[in-house]
C-alpha cells in the first residue's frame, strides 16, 4: 500500500470516528440521566454495548469510504460519495435529536430517513466496489435494530 493510500485510509477512519464523537457530545450526558428514566422494551440491550458496537461499526464505514475513495475515476463514485455524507450527516442528527432534544419522536423520524439514506449509500457503494458496499450490511443491520429500539422506546414513553 502507498503512503497516499494509508493517509487516505486514516483519514476515511478518523472521519467516521469524527462523525461518533460528535454524536456522543450529545449521548453521554443524557446516558445516565434522562434515558435512564425512559421505559425500554426486553430487548433493550445493556448500555456498555453501544460504545464497542459503534466505534466497530465506524471503522467499516470508514474502511468502505476508503475502498470508494480509491476508485474515484468511476463514474459513479461522486454520487456515491454523496450518499454516503449524507447519511452521515442523518447519523449525527439522530444523537442529536434523540438524546439531545430528548425527543424519540424526533429520533424516530430522523432514524427512519438515516436508513433509508444507508440502504442508498450501499446501493451506491456497490456500483462503485463490491467490498465496499457489503462493508456497510453491519451498519444498516444494527440501524435496522436502532430504529425497531426508537419505536418502541417512543410508543413506550409517550406522555
Amino acid at each position: 500500500m502507498k503512503i497516499q493510500d494509508i493517509i487516505k485510509l486514516v483519514a476515511s477512519i478518523f472521519l467516521c470516528q469524527l462523525a461518533g464523537f460528535i454524536g456522543s457530545l450529545f449521548t453521554t450526558p443524557a446516558i445516565s440521566t434522562w434515558y435512564e428514566t425512559l421505559r425500554k422494551p426486553f430487548f433493550t440491550p445493556p448500555n456498555w454495548i453501544f460504545g464497542p458496537v459503534w466505534i466497530s461499526l465506524y471503522v467499516l464505514m470508514g474502511i468502505s469510504l476508503f475502498v470508494v475513495w480509491r476508485r474515484n475515476d468511476h463514474p459513479e463514485f461522486k454520487t456515491a460519495l454523496i450518499f454516503f455524507f449524507v447519511q452521515l450527516i442523518f447519523n449525527i442528527l439522530w444523537s442529536m435529536s434523540f438524546f439531545g432534544l430528548r425527543s424519540p419522536l424526533l429520533g424516530l423520524i430522523d432514524i427512519i430517513l438515516l436508513w433509508i439514506a444507508i440502504l442508498l449509500t450501499i446501493q451506491n457503494f456497490l456500483k462503485v466496489s463490491r467490498i465496499a458496499g457489503l462493508l456497510l450490511f453491519p451498519y444498516f443491520l444494527w440501524v435496522s435494530f436502532a430504529a425497531l429500539l426508537n419505536l418502541f422506546l417512543w410508543m413506550m414513553n409517550l406522555p
